[in-house]
């Protein structure tokens, strides 16, 4: 795989939502977190240790879905990707990948992105909430990283999604049937409008879901990578509502 260039990683930070303290607060015993290495090249590392300040637990990278549910202890207030667990927590190799999790904050998706000019551990990471009051079963949160406005349809709901921004759609189906897709893309500049896809996805109304448009380098047609999250917890808290 091609990693992403670090410029796109950088204007992660510029996308709303990835911006705890905006965040409502949620009540909760733990944290919880899954992980998602966006493209992640095939020389770089297919687990890691996390460490939460007091204790470390080796995570898997997947570049194709996300990972297994982890969990963290609820007073975590950042985490820290390691190569092997630490000698002394108190001293963690200086440059470590390290992101602080707002006090709000209690389920995320911990995204990766290749960093090769880390010394410790190959990576950069950023936090998204994955809280139900930011993202409900059946929706889907779109994240542009090109430099292009992207448009079109998403079975019942119309996409129209700016260059390094964020955008939540509503469930674009009812139950568990397909729906179509036709997205499109405008260079900055030109009239013309290009495709990016035309086709046919599956809804699970009980999976939140996170959707990637992003840029292969030498390659200008966007890319578009689609990840759905089921957790058993969300259809309990759904019919408690």
């Amino acid at each position: 795989m091609i990693p992403i260039p670090r410029a796109l990683l950088m204007s992660l930070s510029l996308v709303p939502m990835l911006c705890g303290t905006v965040f409502a607060r949620e009540t909760a015993k733990e944290r919880t977190c899954r992980i998602l290495f966006l493209e992640g090249p095939d020389s770089a590392p297919n687990s890691l240790h996390l460490f939460d300040g007091t204790r470390s637990q080796e995570v898997e990278l997947p570049r194709l879905n996300l990972s297994k549910v982890y969990e963290l202890p609820v007073e975590t207030r950042s985490i820290s990707l390691l190569p092997a667990p630490p000698i002394d927590p108190a001293k963690l190799p200086p440059g470590a990948p390290t992101v602080s999790i707002p006090e709000s904050v209690t389920h995320f998706y911990l995204l990766l992105t290749h960093d090769p000019s880390n010394q410790v551990a190959p990576v950069s990471m950023q936090i998204i909430n994955a809280g139900m009051d930011r993202l409900r079963a059946g929706q889907m949160l779109w994240f542009n990283l090109t430099d292009y406005p992207v448009g079109g349809r998403v079975g019942s709901e119309k996409l129209a999604i700016l260059p390094r921004t964020s955008v939540t759609l509503d469930p674009p189906a009812t139950g568990a049937n397909d729906y179509p897709v036709d997205l499109a893309y405008q260079v900055p500049g030109k009239d013309e409008v290009y495709p990016i896809c035309e086709t046919k996805w599956r809804h699970d109304p009980r999976s939140r879901s996170l959707a990637f448009i992003f840029a292969k380098p030498g390659v200008r047609t966007p890319r578009v990578l689609v990840f759905p999250d089921y957790r058993e917890t969300d259809s309990k808290d759904k019919e408690t509502r």
